[in-house]
């Protein structure tokens, strides 16, 4: 028993890493190997490996790969101001419109049965036939979707405007879905880190700073030009995808995958010049893609722009389709959709009813005023990812050396913590004091609802780095079920809103929030103690292959 964690009988587990072997290893690899590409300064060995075909991103200019990121991210940042769109206005809309507080909350509700659907089906088909026309589709649908939305302001037509976020939850799937995914498709591993930030940091970032420009909008030209103005600068989005962001999916031969061909086990080595060729037969797992480098040309620009350039996997859509499912019923897979699912719900909770807290009594905000208490939110989602990438390096950097150099994806797992620390500040607190603004005023609750948003980011950047390093085979299934459990669980949540402040009130409603947290977090004692047992067993019990999804 390392650290607390129970070992299994057998020796090697994959995502164990004998970190200081891997490092002399890659030396000798540089040493002995000199057929792998690297790079310019060769010492560091490119994984995955090029291929020849100037076709292959990997291969494309570093300027090119980092513009259609900037596009992407930006693009992205866009989408996701679709969720927290009505948040500074749900009062407004349900006076407007003559409609409960409850059916404005609906309109955030069945906006994340939108992304929830839509996401599902989107992660599918990018696996089967790339990622570009569902960028393509989205940005289109936003723009659509958007001006139909703010279009209802005329007629206040409550059913048009539902169906009208409906869609705009489809149209924000696939960038909440794939745009993470386009930088392992675009970079190399030691390039993935500072991307990958940028990234996570343009969606957070996109999502909690939405309110407050919003408010601001809706006070000085009315709600409706908060959907105008994302139509149009989502037409925008559009074109800088359509011209500038070609398709990011290759086909690679499994044997340049050097991170999954040889990275699964401490004892394994990268392959070498002598067994190339045994290992890819020995090692290939089922339905790998081996594709023979022909390069035939760089295909012109106006190929490029096409929204299709053939399958990327031989596997049927219907199997990757249902795959997900499975997977909920696998220890590690549940956990991290119980971290990062819940708290993400707990968010949209607040989201849904501070407009309820600030408009009304006793404070009586306008929208715009009410929309600048979201800037707490975005303080926090700043603080949550570099606190997050402090302490989970820091500690996991800790780990190794009290483990004598082993690495286990477990130690992620710690991460958990603070998690739990600035959940409980955070959920407790805000309860207590958003109910009585009166005697705490309005910049205790926003102090705590920047607690609750720390830990948000805390767990989702846990759960997701633990699945990455203890089941990388299973990643792109289990992040379908992260995104399919948080947006069914936040549609619960929104559905309930006012239903549940109404009967219950916002402190206690908080509390027990709080508690389940609580809860849920110290789920992950025995998520680290079993963790590596678990990897075994599930190592050796394929259950997607079980289920006949492989």
């Amino acid at each position: 028993m390392a650290l607390g964690i129970l070992e299994p009988r057998v020796e090697h587990v994959p995502g164990t890493v004998f970190v200081y072997e891997t490092e002399q290893r890659h030396a000798e690899l540089l040493e002995n190997n000199q057929h792998l590409k690297t790079d310019t300064k060769r010492r560091i060995i490119l994984i995955p490996q090029p291929s020849n075909d100037p076709n292959d991103p990997l291969n494309w200019p570093l300027w090119q790969r980092d513009l259609i990121l900037a596009i992407l991210c930006f693009v992205s940042c866009l989408a996701t101001t679709a969720s927290p769109l009505l948040a500074a206005d749900s009062v407004t809309i349900a006076l407007v419109f003559k409609r409960t507080f409850q059916d404005a909350a609906l309109l955030t509700a069945y906006h994340l049965v939108g992304v929830c659907v839509a996401g599902w089906l989107f992660v599918a088909s990018a696996r089967v036939w790339g990622k570009r026309h569902l960028f393509l589709l989205g940005a289109l649908l936003m723009v659509a979707s958007s001006a139909w939305g703010g279009s209802t302001h005329v007629h206040h037509n409550y059913a048009s405007l539902l169906w009208s976020r409906i869609f705009q939850g489809v149209a924000l799937a696939p960038f909440e879905a794939l745009v993470n995914a386009c930088v392992g498709d675009l970079y190399y591993v030691h390039e993935r880190g500072v991307r990958m930030a940028i990234t996570n940091t343009c969606l957070f970032g996109g999502a909690f700073l939405t309110p407050v420009f919003v408010g601001m909008i809706s006070a000085h030209l009315g709600w409706q030009w908060s959907f105008y103005f994302l139509a149009i600068f989502m037409a925008a989005g559009f074109l800088l995808v359509f011209f500038f962001v070609p398709e990011t999916a290759y086909r690679r031969a499994h044997s340049l995958d050097l991170d999954l061909v040889a990275g699964d086990s401490s004892t394994e080595s990268l392959p070498n010049a002598r067994n190339t060729g045994k290992r890819e037969t020995e090692e290939k797992p089922p339905h790998s893609t081996v594709v023979a480098e022909n390069p035939t040309g760089r295909v012109s620009y106006v190929q490029r722009l096409m929204p299709f350039n053939g399958r990327k996997t031989d596997e049927s859509f219907f199997k990757l389709l249902f795959r997900p499912f499975p997977l909920f019923f696998h220890p590690a897979v549940a956990w991290a959709c119980l971290i990062q699912g819940v708290v993400i719900g707990w968010t949209v909770m607040v989201g849904v009813i501070l407009s309820l807290i600030f408009l009304g009594p006793p404070l009586f905000f306008n929208e715009e005023r009410a929309g600048k208490m979201y800037t707490s939110a975005f303080i926090g989602s700043m603080l949550g990812l570099l606190l997050s990438g402090l302490y989970s390096e820091g500690v996991t950097r800790f780990m190794i050396r009290q483990n004598k150099g082993k690495y286990e994806p477990e130690f992620r797992i710690l991460l958990v913590i603070p998690t739990l620390i600035f959940s409980a500040i955070g959920l407790y607190g805000f309860g207590i004091t958003a109910v009585n603004v009166t005697h705490y005023g309005w910049l205790i609750p926003e102090v705590f609802l920047a607690f609750i948003i720390i830990s948000m980011v805390m767990g989702a950047i846990a759960s997701a780095q633990y699945l990455l390093d203890a089941h990388r085979e299973l990643a792109v299934e289990a992040f379908t079920n992260l995104l399919i459990f948080k947006n069914i669980f936040s549609f619960i949540l929104a559905y309930n809103a006012y239903n549940w402040v109404f009967a219950i009130r916002i402190n206690r409603l908080f509390i027990i929030f709080g508690s389940i947290e609580v809860v849920i977090c110290l789920l992950s004692i025995p998520m680290y103690v079993f963790g590596k047992k678990n990897r075994e067993f599930f190592h050796r019990h394929d259950i997607l292959r079980m289920a006949g999804l492989r």
